[in-house]
């Protein structure tokens, strides 16, 4: 059901991550890494003595995060404990979600309120349902102040007012909010052989994927996965339309809702399926979809793959690559090792624009029921704003994962390639981390660069920035919206339609008759009172 956070909306942006970090990630749903045993160096005395904090007692936590351990996880968390012990006297379990699994564990892990302290949480992974159901613990700015002083020295004001649900905060926004775009990455030798000179988006791609089905035996131009590429080229198509096709809703279910904003209408105008430029830039997307599905581009079955096209793309399984211009650095370095030269162009709007991200796309809760969620804190603000920890968690062990080079570059240490390297930047989950601390890396490509160099300037701000809808009115016009869309939409996204235009009707149809324009309303009412109190 995760899928369908990013069905109608388009709006699973995370991560990277979001998310986009992970391959056949449901095979590690609940897998976890064990706190470093044995010795530890003695809790330190000055850090007691700095915060006035007891820190006597030696605890556990228990955090959750989303993907699937990186095969390096077991040192780096050997290393970030032995930090911990010494630094606040505690000990840390990381487990994994894995992409497949969100929509059915996440909440079942809260609500079983044991053995859990933290949980990654953001505006597109269940915030606002599972903030109303009470499965977070409130935070307060003294809270801040105390047991996270980096984190509340670097903080941003607007930042706490974002996360507010009904004048509570339940989250710990990340301090620097991701600055990235969503990419396709091509293959620079298929390209050639195709003869298409610098594509600047999804429509111009067809001689590639034509190219590969007719001399590429053995690679699909689109192998999407179930989770994150399933919708993914149909939203690319659409925003060639207008502005990426942003929703103003709740966290990741009610995405699929059919209701949704152009980003870059300063007014705000909600918009539902029926309504333009909603379902000309659909019919526009269907069409080509079906036609590329029906020239045999399109892998037959994404809803039973869980291999991303990111991660067999050096492989020469896929013919495009989908991720964000964060998580997309491990395949480029991958392929740069194989020689394979890549072209990676950003998902942009019409006017050249990709949406910013507001400081809840990555964050941390704690657990209602967290029995230390003072040390759960006190952790999260060195893991999110100590540099030697971000360095760790982000980036594994120096020497091992990465060195650093003269010039302040990440490398790889002799003998390490991308392809074998056991902690990936990015790769753990811990994107919530003060993004300052991160390097630049040898191994940027020069297409990489060049992208990485223009991000400031393709992102805008959009107008519902910092918005969260509250769902508790419409929870069951949502849950049959769900429905409606995992029958009618999917088939339509990835082309799999006898006909078009009919399946466009039917879908709006069914989703009128599932309580759409009800959605619709409550969602102008919020959008309208966020709106006069941004001024």
């Amino acid at each position: 059901m995760l899928a369908l956070s990013a069905v109608l909306g388009f709006s699973l942006t995370a991560c990277s991550s979001n998310n986009n970090n992970a391959s056949e990630a449901s095979d590690s749903a609940g897998s976890s890494t064990p706190a470093a045993s044995g010795s530890a160096p003695a809790a330190s005395e000055s850090a007691s003595a700095d915060t006035g904090i007891d820190h006597s007692k030696e605890v556990k936590l228990v955090g959750y995060l989303l993907g699937e351990a990186p095969k390096g996880m077991s040192e780096v968390m050997a290393a970030l404990n032995e930090k911990l012990k010494k630094d606040i006297n505690a000990t840390l379990e990381i487990n994994y979600i894995g992409w497949g699994d969100v929509a059915s564990k996440y909440p079942l892990i809260l609500a079983a309120g044991e053995d859990v302290d933290f949980v990654y949480a953001a505006d597109w992974n269940y915030y606002v349902q599972e903030s109303n159901k009470g499965s977070y613990l409130e935070l307060t700015q003294d809270m801040f102040q105390k047991y996270m002083p980096k984190y509340y020295a670097k903080q941003d004001a607007s930042a706490y007012k974002a996360a507010e649900i009904g004048g509570k905060q339940y989250m710990i926004p990340t301090t620097t909010p991701d600055r990235k775009v969503n990419v396709m990455v091509l293959r620079k030798d298929v390209m050639e052989k195709a003869g298409l000179t610098n594509p600047t988006k999804m429509s111009e791609l067809e001689p590639y994927f034509e190219t590969i089905k007719n001399d590429y035996p053995g690679m699909i131009p689109l192998n999407l996965d179930s989770q994150y590429d399933l919708t993914t080229p149909f939203g690319n198509l659409v925003s060639e339309k207008f502005a990426y096709p942003g929703a103003p809703t709740d966290s990741g279910d009610p995405a699929s809702v059919g209701v949704y904003t152009d980003n870059e209408d300063a007014t705000g105008k909600i918009l539902s399926i029926t309504d333009e430029p909603v379902q000309s830039s659909y019919k526009y997307a269907a069409d080509l979809m079906k036609k590329w599905y029906d020239a045999g581009y399109v892998n037959k079955n994404p809803y039973s793959n869980k291999v991303r096209s990111k991660d067999n793309f050096c492989e020469g399984k896929s013919g495009v690559a989908f991720g964000n211009s964060n998580d997309i650095q491990a395949t480029l370095a991958s392929c740069k090792d194989k020689g394979i030269d890549t072209y990676v162009i950003p998902v942009l709007s019409p006017s050249g624009h990709a949406p910013a991200n507001s400081w809840l796309n990555n964050g941390i809760a704690i657990a209602a029921s967290s029995k230390n969620p003072e040390r759960a804190m006190e952790a999260l603000d060195l893991l999110m704003q100590d540099e030697s920890y971000v360095m760790i968690d982000y980036y594994g062990i120096e020497g091992k994962n990465y060195v650093v080079t003269a010039d302040n570059k990440l490398a790889l240490p002799d003998g390490v390639t991308s392809s074998d390297n056991t902690y990936p930047p990015d790769a753990a989950g811990f994107w919530f981390v003060d993004k300052d601390f991160l390097k630049p890396s040898v191994d940027w490509t020069d297409s990489y660069v060049e992208l990485y160099n223009k991000i400031p300037d393709y992102l805008s701000q959009i107008t519902y920035l910092g918005f969260t809808f509250n769902s508790e009115q419409n929870k069951t016009e949502i849950a049959n919206l769900k429905n409606v869309s995992t029958q009618y939409f999917m088939p339509l996204a990835i082309g799999a339609v006898k006909d078009v235009d009919s399946s466009l009707g039917t879908l709006a149809d069914k989703m009128k008759a599932a309580g759409v324009d009800k959605v619709k309303t409550e969602v102008e009412k919020q959008a309208a009172a966020f709106l006069a109190a941004k001024g």
